[in-house]
């Protein structure tokens, strides 16, 4: 079990009531069904559910819930010919939420009923019999590629897993488990607890026999707010989730952060202080990609400070954002963990989202297992007591990159004293390299020149220059802070004319002390 499904999830987890399972029980099954649930739902008094386990389930530890293993005999649709497989978690370690799951089979359901010969439990044993009525924590599923040699090889893999809370991860071809998406975040980085909405029951639709694409919904709840989600899987060497949400607010909330992204990142090119490991680099992530238009793209490298830090990005007309993992070479990363291959995790819109604006958080963090960035688009219209709020958009989890191709791209971002000439010892040097777009028809006629701003203190000793082997820009400056300890931000961008050739790189910059 990858850690970014643990970290941060020390929370509280609910059960949906026992009437809700026996309400979804149509004949002709539908996102509808779960609106209509989500909306009676939210018009209740919140009912926070039982997570009791017994001790032995409720205690263990990380190695001892992992061993607790779905029997792939008993994997639903194994026998069926279809495409997918799904198999269940158990319940126990971290996720005491009790979770209810139902297979929809030509618009039928039928509730999946618990039995722990469903599971290997390994080293485990346990003196209390296991009851009939303990539900499951959550799914993965499996798929069987059919397309090239290279994917049938393949065979049955995992491409997707929802355990705890509202998150969930996937993967396509070639791609190793890292980031996590959630379903929604509520009053995340404010001065109090946020509120955790967690899924409580699911809806899994058969598949045919050539189906490409699994459907399936969810009904989602807490304090504040109930929803209903649906769900078109789409595995393939690039990933997608096609969701549709609809929100009903019992309360109003200060923040309701859509699409939800949290992610890990402990150390990269742009350090500007010594960290105690042997890498270079670890992360999952180390962008936060921007979509405001067609050529409009800001990118903002993914930093760990000694403070949380808190950037918001206004949208006013939201194209895309995301997580992205844009170093994809082993040798950066100095370890078999394969970082090179964690996905990154793009949000398209899907028809037009109002305005709003984009946040991203990153917390401070002493080790890589701890998932220390969190992402997410914040509409400016404010949520209310009978308020509702839809959603459509498309998750694309990706080893390449979701830019288009006519800008150039910020491919590393590096810090370093002024250097031995300066006699200003509080200067700081920035290195950005550019790569691909128009940067590769340089033409004698209209140079190439930077851009670049600063919201306090001053920029000198600009150079650009061609990299010898002539694959990227190299853009360096510095900067002097004065008196000002930070934040200040930084933007820098190439242009030919008045034309941007390149994305616009965004940095917020603290003093090291």
């Amino acid at each position: 079990m990858n850690k970014s499904l643990i970290a941060g999830l020390l929370l509280t987890l609910f059960v949906v009531p026992t009437s809700l399972a026996a309400t979804a029980s149509s004949q002709h099954f539908s996102l509808t069904e779960v609106e209509k649930l989500a909306a009676q739902v939210a018009k209740e008094p919140y009912q926070a559910s039982d997570t009791t386990l017994a001790d032995e389930l409720a205690n263990l530890d990380y190695s001892h819930y992992g061993d607790i293993q779905y029997k792939t005999a008993k994997n639903i649709w194994k026998n069926d010919d279809v495409p997918f497989e799904v198999q269940l978690f158990h319940r126990g370690y971290l996720f005491k939420d009790k979770v209810l799951i139902n297979i929809v089979d030509h618009g039928k359901v039928t509730p999946l009923a618990y039995s722990p010969d469903l599971f290997d439990f390994g080293k485990n044993t346990f003196s209390t019999k296991l009851s009939p009525n303990l539900g499951f924590a959550g799914f993965r599923i499996r798929y069987f590629y059919t397309g090239s040699p290279e994917e049938m090889k393949l065979g049955g893999t995992e491409v997707t897993a929802f355990l705890g809370a509202s998150y969930f991860r996937a993967v396509g071809v070639k791609q190793s488990f890292g980031l996590s998406a959630r379903a929604l975040a509520i009053d995340t980085g404010l001065a109090k607890p946020e509120e955790f909405p967690v899924f409580k029951e699911f809806w899994l639709e058969k598949p045919q026999e050539d189906a490409t694409c699994l459907t399936f919904y969810a009904l989602l709840d807490s304090p504040s707010v109930a929803g209903a989600y649906r769900f078109v899987l789409h595995p393939g060497a690039d990933l997608t989730f096609d969701v549709t949400s609809h929100l009903y607010f019992r309360h109003a909330v200060e923040r309701v952060g859509v699409a939800p992204i949290t992610s890990m990142f402990l150390v990269g090119k742009n350090k500007e202080a010594f960290v105690d490991d042997y890498r270079s680099e670890v992360h999952d992530s180390d962008g936060l990609l921007l979509k405001n238009g067609p050529d409009d793209y800001l990118w903002r490298p993914l930093t760990n400070s000694k403070q949380l830090l808190l950037s918001v990005f206004k949208a006013p007309t939201l194209h895309g954002f995301g997580l992205l993992q844009r170093e994809r070479d082993a040798k950066q990363y100095q370890d078999f963990l394969d970082f090179e291959h964690r996905p990154s995790l793009w949000v398209e819109p899907l028809g037009h989202w109002a305005p709003g604006a984009v946040h991203l958080i990153e917390i401070p963090s002493d080790a890589e297992k701890y998932d220390n960035i969190a992402a997410f688009w914040v509409p400016e219209e404010l949520s209310a007591p009978g308020k509702e709020f839809n959603f459509h958009y498309r998750l694309h989890f990706l080893l390449t990159s979701p830019a288009g191709d006519r800008l150039g791209k910020v491919v590393s971002t590096r810090i370093g004293g002024a250097g031995p000439d300066s006699m200003d010892h509080h200067k700081r040097r920035f290195v950005i390299d550019f790569q691909g777009g128009s940067l590769t028809t340089l033409s004698a006629k209209e140079p190439l020149m930077p851009d670049i701003s600063t919201s306090a203190g001053s920029i000198d000793a600009i150079h650009l220059q061609q990299a010898p082997n002539k694959k990227f820009m190299r853009l360096m400056f510095e900067l002097n802070p004065d008196n000002n300890t930070g934040p200040i931000e930084l933007h820098a961008t190439l242009k030919k004319g008045t034309r941007n050739v390149t994305e616009t790189w965004l940095y917020q910059w603290h003093r090291v002390n």
